[in-house]
């Protein structure tokens, strides 16, 4: 997250330095009108029509309207539906986000599975995750693979619990 610094130690900005890298050819990040980005990191080939505040964004994201990162990082191919609320989360590659969610609500406490992983108050979410519309994540908490509704007591995954679904 340093890189998003206003002079990061590994500056980004040197005019000086030439960063070479092994590109296919993807198209480059689309900022809606309506979108606000600030102190971030967006991939290319990413749609943000949301908000997007001190987060990295991988490429080919979409962030639908409405929707607001915060503190995060959203790796590659991932999908953040309309309206939905992402605050301090890590989420891996090729995730759906459902409409109206929100990670990161409530109070701290400490992770059922492993406090000395899943911690810091972060919501972690593994590759080729589906979180379903309109649920409620608290901190310090982990989910991985394909979730429903029923997966969430009262549409909430209270801070510190754990949802494991993959093979």
């Amino acid at each position: 997250m340093e890189l998003i610094d206003l002079i990061p130690e590994f500056n980004l900005y040197e005019e000086y330095w030439k960063i070479y890298t092994k590109s296919d050819i993807i198209e480059p990040q689309y900022l809606s009108a309506d979108s606000v980005v600030e102190k971030s990191i967006i991939g290319e080939g990413t749609e943000v029509y949301g908000e997007v505040h001190s987060s990295v964004i991988g490429p080919g994201v979409t962030i639908g309207r409405g929707a607001v990162i915060r503190d995060s990082i959203v790796m590659k191919g991932t999908t953040i539906g309309e309206n939905a609320i992402i605050d301090k989360s890590i989420i891996a590659e090729n995730c759906q986000v459902g409409a109206n969610t929100e990670l990161g609500i409530g109070e701290e406490a400490p992770n059922k599975l492993n406090a000395s992983i899943y911690s810091f108050g972060l919501v972690t979410v593994g590759e080729d995750s589906v979180i379903p519309d309109g649920v409620k994540i608290g901190k310090n908490t982990a989910i991985s693979g394909t979730t429903d509704k029923e997966d969430y007591p009262n549409g909430i995954l209270e801070s510190g619990e754990v949802i494991i679904k993959a093979g």
